[in-house]
Parts: C-alpha cells; structure tokens; sequence
C-alpha cells in the first residue's frame, strides 16, 4: 500500500502562483499529478518517472507547470505559475507503474485525497 497527502491548494488570482506536494509513504515507479474541473473528465497534469527523474506534461501547461521530486523526503512537488482561470480543478497526486501513457488514470494504483486549485480572473 502507497499513502499519499496533498497539500498546497487554495485561491489565487489569475497569474499567480501555487506549489502543490504530495507526500508519499514510499515511491513508486511513476508519480503523477491528475486535475479534475466540475463537469469535466479527469485528466493527468504532469508525471515524473522517480528512478531517471524524466517528466512529461501535457501541452496546456507546459512551460508554465513544473513537476519535480525530493528523494528525502518521498515528496512530490507541482510548482504551477502563471495561472489561468482554466487551470480550476480539483488536484490529485497518483502513483503507480505500467508501461501504457503517463496520463492514462487507470494505470496509477494509489490517490491521494486531492486539493483545490481555484484562480479567478
């Protein structure tokens, strides 16, 4: 079993900045961020592979989201600038294995809780 708790969520304006971290009990192969906006589907944010450190993103928030992780601490951080309204959400942080995309949920065996990101314009 992998437990995972996010924090770092909350309300900002648009522009602003958040740091999400998800504290793990243990690793696992691939740690990932996934966000879910009411009515929408969820979708994965960005994944880190821990062993080569390799990170993947998807293209709405690319260059502006940063996926990274600290091995002392079995954390895993979202430091997320230049936010957009569209980048609402409910955020969870998932780990697990697999070989299939980085973004496919059913891949990940664990979830955390998940966090709220709110920006306004």
């Amino acid at each position: 079993q992998v437990q995972l708790v996010e924090s770092g969520g909350g309300s900002v304006q648009a522009g602003g900045s958040l740091r999400l971290s998800c504290s793990a009990s243990r690793y696992t192969y691939r740690m990932a961020w996934f966000r879910q906006a009411a009515g929408n589907e969820r979708e994965g944010v960005a994944a880190i592979y821990t062993g080569d450190g390799s990170t993947y993103y998807t293209d709405s928030v690319k260059g502006r989201f940063t996926i990274s992780q600290d091995n002392r601490k079995d954390t895993v951080y979202l430091q997320m600038n230049n936010l957009k309204p569209e980048d609402t959400a409910m955020y969870y942080c998932a780990a697990g294995g697999g070989v299939s995309r980085w973004d496919s949920g059913p891949m990940y065996a664990y979830w955390g809780q998940g966090t709220q990101v709110t920006v306004s314009s």
